[in-house]
């Protein structure tokens, strides 16, 4: 399981990137350049590859999702169903929503708002993150600056975003009570419903950084449960999954779901979701509708699952999988290894396979922990992507036939060996797999083909079969290719966008991914 220390903070700052500064100031001018258009509403292809509109910056109706639904189509390997066929399954999908970090900070462009200035920069901050290079790795996606309500806006981005991929709602951590992390909350109640009243928020408590009493935080969920977006269960309880619950003791949660009831006329189903989920399920069980787990974040360590599950179905509970893609933080000194998209797939397929009943994404856009799945900067929709075919299967049944040739790769951009002078360098967290240097071809395929791969000066041809498969590459320095070839014509191809360097000024130990779904060919 994950240690306790998650570093949740109500008063969290940010993000931060550093290393390679004259490449990040590169990119972020073609972004600019995109998203200069994007303020005048014309279509343009993005670096990423898909043909786009600039996003309402206000309301949108309920048909905002299979709008969101079908803008994913195309980039993707395969037909995601509908929104209404997706949301017809009993297996429901969420992703862990981390306040601190929405689209925008301060509705400036991306040259010079607070991620870049603070977050993408080692320095950042009055340099209080300098000797562990800086607080984050990545950042969301930059976005254009608007005029109005540029945060409603940006939050209902986030949701229609969420929608496309399959997604049915958020689980909204509750680090505070008051300021700007509870504002964001409320925010994210009124873009879910402008955009899709059937778009679920789960509140999550976040008891790692919550210090409060029963009745306060009754109060405050008492107020989610007024909005029309907030998870309720067919009999009308709202669904409450406390972050690391065991830090409470369960006489506690009872007099929080007493006061609920009582003086908020809020009826209760509580996921708790543990840190040592053996250690408490049946301690918990009697007050629990569910039961979830934080998990782990390397793909050696999920063997666990299947008894996870088992135990929380033994109790007679709901089980919700934590699906995840890796784990990397600066300041706290530690990652995991990922194993390129290997941890992606194995907790998705465990949580197929065991028979979960709900998945949580975890998280949608925790950067401090590099654990986002949102579209990023350093990338783009790779594992959102991803995470959007084993979910069709996850909620249909079926996996979904592969229609379009794609190709995934990801890779580090360093050597998990290589030092770049951090006072406070991350090293492995205990139980991890050991490190790798590896770049990840992985082909979703209509039809058996030949695959020309590159990392850096290494070349590589095979023959991978229809539907997917994943080849490995020893990671070099220069740039990964891949190309797929059929009856002598290439069917798509792509090519990363950051070189991989054996001298990096910051330490970074997240995969980058790149798709040639959303790829100009």
């Amino acid at each position: 399981m994950m240690d306790a220390n998650k570093a949740r903070a109500a008063g969290h700052a940010a993000p931060h990137r550093g290393g390679r500064r004259a490449g990040l100031a590169a990119l972020l001018g073609l972004l600019l350049l995109l998203v200069v258009a994007a303020g005048t509403g014309l279509a343009l292809t993005t670096r990423s590859g898909t043909s786009e509109q600039a996003a309402p910056s206000s309301t949108a109706t309920g048909s905002g999702a299979d709008m969101a639904a079908d803008a994913l189509r195309a980039p993707l390997p395969f037909d995601i169903p509908s929104t209404a066929r997706l949301r017809d399954s009993e297996h429901l999908v969420f992703a862990h929503y981390f306040t601190p970090y929405p689209l925008s900070l301060d509705n400036r462009t991306a040259d010079e708002d607070y991620y870049t200035r603070n977050y993408l920069d080692p320095a950042g901050e009055q340099g209080k993150h300098a000797a562990y290079g800086g607080l984050l790795r990545d950042r969301p996606q930059p976005v254009p600056s608007k005029t109005g309500d540029w945060q409603l806006a940006d939050m209902e981005q986030e949701v229609r975003t969420a929608i496309g991929a399959g997604i049915d709602g958020f689980s909204v951590d509750l680090l505070s009570l008051s300021g700007p992390n509870w504002d964001r909350v409320r925010l994210l109640m009124r873009a879910a419903q402008a955009v899709d009243p059937g778009f679920r928020i789960m509140p999550m408590p976040d008891m790692t950084a919550l210090h409060t009493d029963p009745a306060t935080l009754a109060k405050a969920l008492g107020e989610l449960a007024a909005s029309p977006n907030a998870y309720r269960l067919g009999d009308g309880r709202l669904v409450v999954s406390p972050f690391k619950a065991e830090a409470q003791s369960v006489d506690w949660w009872r007099q929080v779901v007493a006061s609920l009831s009582g003086q908020h006329g809020t009826k209760t189903a509580l996921v708790p979701l543990f840190l040592q989920f053996a250690a408490h399920a049946e301690e918990f069980a009697p007050i629990s509708y569910g039961f979830s787990a934080w998990g782990s974040r390397s793909y050696n360590a999920q063997e666990h699952i299947t008894a996870d599950v088992d135990l929380a179905h033994k109790l007679g509970k709901k089980w919700m999988q934590p699906v995840s893609v890796q784990d990397a933080r600066p300041n706290q000194g530690i990652y995991d290894e990922a194993g390129n998209t290997e941890t992606l797939r194995a907790t998705w397929t465990h949580a197929i396979d065991d028979g979960a009943d709900w998945v949580q994404l975890t998280t949608w856009n925790d950067y401090s922990e590099t654990t986002q799945f949102a579209p990023s900067l350093h990338n783009g929709y790779t594992y959102l992507d991803l995470s959007s075919y084993y979910l069709t299967r996850f909620k249909t049944g079926d996996w979904p036939a592969v229609v379009r040739d794609t190709v995934y790769v990801t890779s580090r951009t360093q050597f998990a060996a290589a030092t770049a002078g951090q006072r406070k360098p991350m090293t492995l967290r205990g139980g991890s797999a050991p490190a790798r240097d590896t770049v990840e071809v992985l082909t979703f395929l209509a039809g058996s083909a030949t695959v020309n791969a590159t990392s850096g000066s290494l070349s590589r041809s095979y023959r991978a079969d229809e539907g997917v498969h994943a080849e490995l590459l020893p990671l070099r320095t220069g740039l990964a290719t891949a190309a797929v070839v059929r009856d002598g014509r290439t069917t798509t191809k792509v090519t990363t966008h950051y070189q991989v360097t054996d001298s990096p000024e910051v330490q970074d130990m997240q995969y980058y991914g790149v798709t040639s779904g959303r790829v100009t060919q």
